[in-house]
């Protein structure tokens, strides 16, 4: 038997319901925001993602999918949402003679090859945004507001943004170089990732999963103390912002990231009540002019599916995400059958979600699918009151009887439904 390869998995049943259900919210949130929707490719050339989010990050070193194809060109499956984006953005011109706000939202797979766990896998999917041509504060604020209220949307109540500032240029050169002389005297005393990150990304350090615990890494020098004015002034106001939104945050100077494209804001999601990361994001100013575009500052973020989908399944309302329809047409005879099928038809095209009996089942049986299907009505015809003209509809719930013209069935339902 040929097998699911490790780290993936088949979305059904109550998984695929949930995605369903996030994805719905998803969309209908972004619209509200004047998002648009995109989607970029599976694969794209291996230096995009290389150069995008680092070579000494995890993601680079450990977890991309890298490949050949026919051609010899250097692909790789995407790890992440963002720099695909930037890559259509720039690659589409979408920045043009814009002044406003470019807002996008995207809903897709994603690859790492990483430890496959709990919610956790090769293959994923993250739904996220990215927002570009503004630099405003207000935009950071609105990022991180949707995040949060999506997560409030899917059911969680218990969520907290997890706030921190990288700082600009200036911020981190004066960060970098506090860290290489604290790190130095203590880098034999880390792991062999982090000596090479000493020298690649000292900051990747801090994003460390081996030694995150260690005190060496709890005393390193806090980035608040090296934020130029401009950043500190950033920061508030994007904290003054978030309080005015109702935004449950607080400020974690130990986030900053996977990534090597983020500077100023980075935020993340996490549960209080098990103290999960759900997602996050940040601003990315540089990123497009690194990658060839102009110099447009960008701010985004992603939540990560599988995960919410684990935590929401722990505390499940079966009935919230059991499969519902509006009525189940039940019919016996060939002559039932054709009316039903033509009746399905101009209910389905009118929105009414509807069912058919497709495999000469009794009325008894019909009975049954219907109440497993959750049927509000059951529209049931008869060879002589259809010779009639007659048709006649049972709620479900009721069970209360009406009889009605055939031709009166779609008003009827679309009026009660």
């Amino acid at each position: 038997m040929i097998t699911k390869p490790k780290g993936t998995y088949d979305l059904n049943g109550v998984d695929a319901k949930l995605y369903d259900y996030i994805s719905k919210c998803s969309s209908e949130c972004f619209a509200c925001y004047n998002y648009d929707f995109i989607r970029t490719p599976l694969f794209e050339s291996s230096e995009l993602f290389h150069r995008s989010v680092g070579e000494a990050t995890d993601i680079v070193t450990k977890e991309t999918y890298d490949f050949k194809d026919r051609g010899n060109r250097d692909l790789t499956l995407r790890p992440e949402g963002t720099a695909g984006v930037v890559r259509s953005f720039i690659e589409n011109k979408m920045f043009g003679n814009r002044v406003d706000a470019i807002k996008l939202y995207y809903n897709g797979t994603m690859y790492r090859y990483e430890r496959p766990q709990a919610g956790r896998f090769r293959e994923f999917c993250q739904i996220g945004a990215e927002v570009f041509n503004s630099n405003d504060e207000m935009i950071d604020a609105e990022v991180i507001s949707i995040g949060y209220n999506l997560l409030k949307f899917y059911g969680f109540d218990n969520i907290v943004v997890k706030l921190n500032s990288l700082g600009d240029a200036e911020s981190r050169r004066n960060y970098t170089e506090a860290l290489k002389k604290y790190f130095e005297p203590h880098i034999d005393n880390l792991c062999e990732d982090c000596k090479n990150r000493f020298n690649k990304n000292v900051l990747r350090i801090l994003d460390c999963k081996v030694d995150n615990d260690s005190n060496i890494l709890k005393n390193a020098p806090k980035i608040s103390e090296y934020l130029t004015i401009d950043s500190k002034k950033r920061f508030n106001k994007v904290k003054e912002l978030l309080t005015l939104l109702d935004i449950d945050f607080e400020v974690d100077e130990s986030i900053v990231r996977g990534l090597d494209y983020y500077d100023e804001i980075v935020f993340e999601y996490f549960t209080l009540d098990n103290n999960l990361a759900l997602g996050g994001g940040g601003r990315y100013n540089t990123l497009v002019k690194n990658l060839g575009g102009p110099d447009v500052p960008a701010v985004g973020f992603a939540l990560g599916v599988e995960r919410i989908i684990e935590l929401l399944k722990q505390d499940i309302d079966e009935n919230k995400y059991a499969k519902k329809i509006d009525a189940f047409i039940m019919s016996i005879s060939e002559e039932e059958k054709l009316h039903a099928i033509r009746l399905a038809q101009d209910l389905r095209l009118n929105g009414i979600m509807c069912e058919v009996n497709t495999n000469n089942l009794s009325m008894k049986s019909q009975f049954k699918i219907a109440d497993n299907l959750h049927a509000n009505f059951l529209v049931i015809l008869n060879n002589e009151k259809l010779s009639k003209g007659i048709v006649t509809i049972k709620d479900n719930v009721t069970k209360e009887e009406i009889e009605l013209d055939e031709s009166e069935v779609l008003d009827w339902l679309l009026g009660n439904i």
